[in-house]
């Protein structure tokens, strides 16, 4: 071999190794999602690469597979069963996708349920749920309504979701779990945990399993008049099997525009991002958003 088809064969070998090195494509920090996703509340992201999205009460019972890196719609499937109130989505390695249709702002439901569906048969079943703490519906007080869920996420055969206390509440969030099987349970109360001035409104699980993310904000006033708002994502790592708030807190501040985005969902990109999804509300567009952790 000349010493100028050497030069050249490193030279292209060089390429070669940098361009199997170069990581996927990442979103981009901010994209506006179409009409049709304005209520976002629920994303996950599966470990073949799809993406998919919900919306809350009031819209019909679709299911979006979202390319993020395009910004488009790919697949849309609308399910047999209603949307009285989807909350947030999460998924199994066998394809299953779970749907917490366990929205409940006025804690007076006893229709509670989360929707198993296969994206490969189309399978759908029913996991149907009560609580094991709620014996009025609604309790007396609003004080006391901690029994609407916005958060879900699935981890060793079993799902996971946390309360959505009220903004007149004590700002506690309840950890219940269920077995992902089809059939009808009371919920098991795992533990609960303090978010000073949050509601939980979403939840993500890192593919390995040891990083729990919990989107959260606030919208309230200081000194009855002085309106005020945060928006946060809390990281949860170092915890012992699915005892999630016994690990190490880590709060990251999201960001706000005059008012909080209604900051609803969060799911793992890679090992260094994280998705989170607002819904549109004046002046605020809906849109994805890539964050660091």
């Amino acid at each position: 071999m000349t010493n100028r088809f050497f030069a050249l064969y490193v030279v292209l070998n060089s390429l070669l190794l940098v361009s199997t090195a170069l990581p996927a494509q990442t979103p981009k920090k901010r994209l506006y999602l179409p009409t049709e996703l304005k209520e976002v509340s629920g994303m996950v992201h599966l470990p073949n690469g799809d993406v998919w999205l919900l919306n809350d009460s009031n819209n019909p019972s679709d299911l979006f597979r979202f390319d993020p890196i395009k910004g488009l719609v790919l697949e849309k499937r609308t399910l047999p069963v209603p949307n009285r109130d989807w909350e947030d989505l999460a998924a199994d390695s066998n394809g299953n996708l779970y749907i917490g249709d366990f929205g409940n702002n006025k804690n007076k439901r006893k229709d509670l349920c989360i929707f198993k569906y296969n994206l490969q048969s189309k399978q759908l079943d029913s996991i149907r749920f009560t609580y094991p703490d709620q014996q009025a519906f609604p309790p007396a007080q609003p004080q006391n309504w901690n029994y609407n869920c916005e958060a879900l996420v699935f981890l060793n055969d079993s799902l996971h979701f946390f309360s959505k206390n009220t903004f007149q509440g004590n700002f506690v969030s309840k950890h219940y779990v269920l077995p992902a099987q089809p059939g009808t349970y009371v919920a098991q109360l795992r533990d609960s945990m303090v978010f000073k001035n949050r509601v939980v409104t979403g939840a993500g699980l890192s593919a390995d399993g040891k990083t729990l993310a919990l989107t959260s904000y606030i919208i309230g006033k200081k000194w009855g008049f002085i309106p005020f708002t945060k928006c946060s994502v809390f990281y949860f790592t170092n915890f012992k099997g699915s005892n999630f708030f016994s690990g190490k807190r880590q709060e990251k501040r999201l960001p706000k525009l005059l008012i909080a985005r209604q900051y609803e969902s969060i799911t793992p990109w890679n090992e260094s991002f994280w998705l989170v999804a607002n819904e549109g509300r004046k002046p605020q567009l809906q849109a994805i958003r890539r964050i660091k952790k």
